[in-house]
């Protein structure tokens, strides 16, 4: 029998011009097996629309919730993308369906061939009244006006709020429209209004996140990145180095980090860590025992950076206390 990677049922939408705009997934799937594989398998590979009686047969041998009743009885379009290996994108189908293994917490961040996603997802309005395609917009808003309504656009994207398409259980999440579909949220985390996580990026939980989380970085569990922290990502020029932060960190308020870092560390308040910076090692005496470029510290444990007042050098030393999330405001999520 064919192995298949991923699979999902779901709804799409088009644009006036039978573009198609969106699609959702109430439950996919990695790795399907059994008897739901062998029908899954009678599919054609990639994207194909399929008709109520194949989505009633599906989720019947899934035994219910892959697809609801109300929306198989529905005039939407129900498509099924069938992805037997993890390769390039293909068409827009396939890319709501690895943006949603990953918010679905199927896919860890940095695991899913992302090739291609740009190319296959349309700049869409999203509003109100759903997604638009950016070229009938002006119509739509002369419309509303018209019938004395309000057409209200959100934004302007590629890629949607997390939370019209997925709800990751146990988070918080204080202002939506920063978190992007295809985000990956453990349970546990906390995202503050200032905090953003892109697509493909994420917290493992539990977290605090009140700073940036760029495409392709991750946040360990047990990490707090503080008010307006960022993070280097390696889209639009960022370099091609993943940045990781490992458990129990701390990035301060306002502070940062170009290269990844591993379990324990701090980065002080206002102090942003590029690779090529240059960085005094010091001792539990305030010997100073040579100075390195922040790269050669990429990746390693109990670590300290602050900096000094006095001259504005840099500085890493051991970090001997690990930091501690307040129970209270990540458990009861």
């Amino acid at each position: 029998m064919t192995d298949i990677f991923a699979f999902g049922l779901g709804v799409a939408r088009y644009s006036a011009g039978g573009t198609m705009l969106d699609c959702f997934y109430p439950r996919p799937l990695l790795k399907p097996a059994g008897a739901l594989a062998q029908i899954i398998a009678e599919l054609p590979t990639g994207t194909s629309e399929i008709n109520s009686d194949q989505a009633q047969k599906l989720d019947q041998v899934y035994g219910g919730g892959l697809i609801s009743k109300k929306l198989i009885e529905s005039t939407q379009h129900l498509v099924a993308v069938r992805l037997d290996e993890d390769t390039a994108i293909a068409s827009t189908a396939e890319a709501y369906l690895k943006l949603h293994l990953l918010s679905h917490r199927l896919c860890l961040p940095n695991s899913l061939n992302l090739d291609g996603i740009f190319a296959h997802l349309l700049n869409i309005a999203w509003t109100s009244a759903g997604p638009i395609a950016v070229d009938e917009l002006p119509d739509a808003i002369a419309q509303a006006h018209i019938d004395n309504t309000q057409l209200e656009v959100f934004a302007v994207d590629k890629f949607p709020k997390m939370v019209n398409y997925v709800v990751p259980a146990g988070v918080r999440i204080a202002d939506a429209s920063r978190i992007r579909l295809g985000a990956y949220l453990g349970d546990g985390t906390t995202v503050m209004h200032e905090g953003f996580v892109n697509f493909n990026a994420g917290a493992l939980g539990p977290n605090m996140v009140e700073g940036r989380i760029s495409q392709g970085v991750t946040l360990g569990s047990g990490s707090d990145l503080g008010g307006s922290a960022s993070t280097m990502g390696t889209l639009s020029g960022g370099g091609n180095i993943k940045i990781s932060i490992g458990e129990n960190c701390l990035i301060g308020a306002n502070a940062g980090t170009g290269i990844p870092l591993g379990d324990r560390c701090t980065i002080e308040a206002g102090l942003y860590i590029t690779a090529g910076m240059g960085v005094s090692l010091v001792d539990e005496q305030g010997t100073v025992l040579g100075s390195v470029k922040a790269r050669e510290l990429a990746g390693k444990s109990d670590m300290l950076f602050i900096r000094d007042s006095q001259n504005g050098n840099i500085i890493c030393r051991t970090n001997r206390k690990a930091i501690e999330l307040n129970d209270q405001l990540h458990k009861h999520n």
